[in-house]
């Protein structure tokens, strides 16, 4: 075999794989041959494929993607960027009208070969992103972690003194030009070396690639006999020393005998750039994809252009950027490009005169032009016609519909769901979020709080379309299939919270088929479940559930009728559950405490409104509500439930107007008496004050319990304040830093210091008897001006409804708020500073 056009064997083009030199060169190389037919190292099942190649629609970087078709998850990729000499050969071919061909291994082998050796451990090692040598096909399952493998470019790079081998790989291919005078010669060079190094190395740690390399010289023997010495074969560097060894027929399919298969389909896929980073654990991945776009689209003066798509990024991200940075980086790139020897100005080059001119020295700006230019976020498009399984077809037709593109930068997409468009989007997401595609995740919404309102984080990755493929077989569309695994996974969940998550997801997802099925094993399970915590956690989500019926029009009856069943259970087995816990037994309690008070706001709306009252008469009058708060009191009385969740229970009752200040401040005292221990007297405070709960305000704007609190925290002997320290500082560091500061100035002073100059007739600090009615009509204007006349005009009288959905918290507190001491928490903070 020989490297030449006219010698006596096919031309061996040994590439790197995602190079624009050898790309350049590959193409240099077939226009001067003209050969009758290229064979391209790739997966033969993917003939069919190349011809949509030439498709309009078909935008690299694009990959072809083989999975096994009863086990979708064991699949391989096999990218191609517009830089790729493989890619480069397929569209000559295409172009001239050359046939092309795949020679490597058949996928029905590499998918199945290790199946039986390596099972999870070979997923394991793919995660981790094991370093590929060059030349080494994507496809193809690695070796078992004991063999050593060898980088043949780093080798090289380093017998030339190089450090780098992608600098390296840049002056002597990239800079150099692939073809001054003769169009072979970079091949034969880098056959040359590769020889030598498999002379030294032997398979350089890969003894599958004797396997391969078989097989590919049966494919080229194969194409000399019909196309004679007209033959070019472009694959890895690595593997044309095997390509040139003249073995006999018998010796090649003796190596091919007895190789597993394993049924497969292969198809085209978008990829990225970002995908093709050695950081993504690609394997034969290169460190700049964007980097090597550019120079490989670049048509003459290279570095001007970068630095000015370099210029137009930090513009765009309001960096004070002129033409006079754009010629002064251009400059200091060639002149260091030749104080180091290098033909041309590199990567580094560029990205130091970048960081001195247009960054100013910092590296902040830079990881931004790292990221965005030099990786890149270019995803590929594959045409309609490209062969995809049913599912993966009608998640196109919906994403055309809805005008949802799939993008590889991540995106922040905010939905309205009473337009019917954006309600669309949302099915569609929380429905493939079911089938585990994360093309999105849920975000914190920042413009509203209302339920009509959800926010996603979105970001197209290539191997979301090995997921489809895996959701395939639950159905043909994707309302289907995520009706039938919704249905499947609550046959199947471990737990009652399992359940009504499930509940929840297939309501935000519009499944009316699976509802029925989920409420039915919903209501199995919580009639036979009798642990406490279970119920309580499951409780809040079954509970939220009843509210997207008011924006979705999800019928939501059945849901009641279990919350409310759930409820009571809850509600019978909480103060036995809550005795004798240790501490983080009462901890998760209390957050089993928090959750149920949240659910059962929810569930009490439209029943019992009203229920200011104080002591028993509240209890009394019924409704969920009331037969909560006597939970709560039973809970807050007993000695042997938590000082945590006795804490907690006052804090929700007085918080719920259920028990009085003058009540609260009772319990309180009693706790932080001289006859109670200080670990328990120290939780007590930690569940009433403690968790987030707004309960330095409290302390803020009521002296009583402030002063209750320092007279116990003085009167704790010294050997039993270190132990209780711990617990203080976790409570009191929670609170922010102007209610700190506050709290500290109050101490400082004393209690009823602050109230000398306030107090009234009241025996209030801080309020007057009556309220002032002028002054609170004062501020009337500003909200007209605020809100408009429009929402002004009911706000009078109906301010503090609970029917205005965008007025809702989802998290289950309303404008009511969790906090009837008449403030809210922004500004008390302000008050207190």
């Amino acid at each position: 075999m020989s490297d030449r056009d006219g010698g006596t064997g096919p031309l061996l083009l040994g590439v790197r794989h995602h190079g624009p030199g050898s790309a350049r060169a590959v193409r240099a190389a077939l226009e001067a041959a003209g050969p009758r037919t290229v064979l391209i190292e790739g997966p033969p099942e993917a003939d069919a494929l190349i011809a949509l190649a030439a498709d309009e629609d078909m935008r690299p970087p694009v990959a072809l993607l083989a999975h096994v078709v009863d086990e979708p998850g064991r699949s391989a990729f096999w990218p191609l960027a517009e830089f790729s000499p493989e890619w480069v050969a397929i569209r000559w071919a295409l172009e001239h009208g050359v046939p092309a061909r795949f020679i490597d291994l058949p996928a029905t082998h590499t998918l199945a070969w290790g199946r039986e050796e390596r099972g999870d451990q070979e997923q394991e090692s793919s995660e981790k992103g094991e370093q590929q040598r060059e030349g080494e096909p994507r496809g193809l399952p690695s070796e078992p972690a004991e063999a050593v493998r060898i980088d043949p470019l780093a080798v090289l790079a380093e017998t030339a003194g190089y450090d780098d081998a992608e600098r390296w790989w840049e002056d002597v291919i990239e800079h150099r030009g692939a073809c001054d005078g003769d169009a072979f010669a970079p091949f034969e060079v880098l056959g040359e070396a590769m020889g030598a190094l498999r002379e030294a190395f032997g398979t350089g740690g890969h003894e599958r690639d004797l396997v391969r390399e078989a097989y590919m010289r049966l494919q080229v023997r194969a194409a000399q006999r019909e196309f004679g010495d007209d033959v070019a074969v472009v694959c890895g560097a690595w593997h044309v020393p095997a390509l040139r060894q003249r073995t006999t027929v018998a010796a090649d399919r003796a190596l091919l005998k007895g190789l597993p298969k394993a049924k497969a389909d292969m198809t085209w896929v978008p990829w990225t750039h970002r995908r093709l980073s050695r950081v993504s654990g690609y394997g034969a991945g290169i460190d700049s994809p964007g980097w090597y776009g550019h120079l490989f689209g670049a048509a003459d003066r290279p570095i001007e252009r970068w630095m000015t798509k370099v210029a137009r990024l930090l513009r765009d991200e309001d960096r004070p950027v002129s033409s006079a940075h754009v010629i002064e980086a251009v400059r200091l790139a060639d002149t260091l490009a030749a104080m180091r020897g290098r033909p041309l100005p590199g990567l580094t080059e560029t990205t130091d005169a970048v960081r001195a001119v247009m960054c100013e020295g910092s590296d902040v700006p830079l990881s931004l032009v790292h990221d965005r230019l030099v990786v890149g976020d270019v995803l590929g498009e594959v045409p309609a016609a490209a062969p995809a399984v049913p599912l993966q077809r009608d998640l196109d037709r919906l994403q055309r519909r809805l005008r949802l593109k799939p993008e590889a930068q991540e995106r922040e997409l905010e939905l309205d769901l009473r337009k019917e468009n954006d309600a669309g989007r949302s099915r569609l997401l929380h429905r493939l979020r079911l089938l585990d595609i994360e093309w999105g995740e849920p975000a914190a919404s920042r413009g509203s709080t209302g339920t009509f309102r959800e926010t996603w984080r979105l970001r197209w990755e290539p191997e979301l379309a090995v997921r489809v493929a895996e959701a395939g077989v639950w159905g043909t569309t994707v309302l289907a299939a995520a009706t039938a695994k919704a249905e499947a996974d609550a046959v199947g969940a471990r737990s009652l919270a399992d359940v009504t998550g499930l509940a929840e997801r297939c309501l935000l997802a519009e499944l009316p088929d699976a509802l029925p099925v989920v409420m039915r094993i919903l209501a199995d399970r919580a009639a036979l479940d009798a642990d406490v915590g279970h119920l309580a956690q499951a409780l809040p989500a079954l509970v939220r559930s009843l509210r997207y019926g008011d924006v979705r029009g999800t019928g939501t009856e059945g849901l009641a009728e279990v919350a409310a069943g759930l409820a009571e259970r809850v509600f019978v087995g909480l103060p036995p559950a809550c005795a004798a816990l240790d501490a983080d037994a009462a901890e998760e309690m209390r957050g089993h405490v928090d959750a149920v008070h949240g659910a059962v706001g929810l569930l009490g709306e439209g029943e019992g409104e009203g229920q200011e009252g104080h002591g028993e008469d509240s209890a009394s009058r019924g409704g969920i509500r009331g037969r909560w708060h006597g939970v709560l009191r039973t809970l807050s009385g007993r000695d042997t439930v938590p000082g945590v969740v006795r804490g907690r229970a006052v804090r929700l009752l007085l918080d719920d107007g259920a028990l009085g200040q003058e009540e609260a401040a009772r319990l309180m005292g009693l706790v932080l008496s001289p006859g109670t221990e200080p670990a328990d007297a120290a939780a007590w405070i930690e569940g009433f004050v403690g968790g987030g709960s707004g309960g330095g305000m409290l302390l803020v704007h009521d002296e009583r319990l402030l002063g209750l609190v320092d007279a116990w925290l003085t009167g704790v002997p010294g050997d039993a304040f270190t132990d209780v320290l711990p617990l203080l500082r976790r409570t009191f560091s929670a609170y922010e830093p102007g209610v700190r500061r506050t709290l500290g100035e109050l101490v400082r002073r004393g209690p009823g210091t602050r109230g000398a100059a306030t107090a009234t007739a009241s025996g209030i600090p801080g309020f007057a008897p009556d309220l002032d009615t002028a002054r609170a009509d004062a501020v009337l204007p500003v909200l007209r001006l605020l809100l408009g006349p429009d929402e002004t005009e009911g706000a009078e009288g109906a301010g503090d409804s609970r029917t205005n959905d965008s007025r809702t918290d989802d998290n289950g507190a309303n404008d009511n708020g969790a906090n009837d001491n008449g403030a809210d928490d922004n500004d008390l903070v302000g008050v207190g500073r």
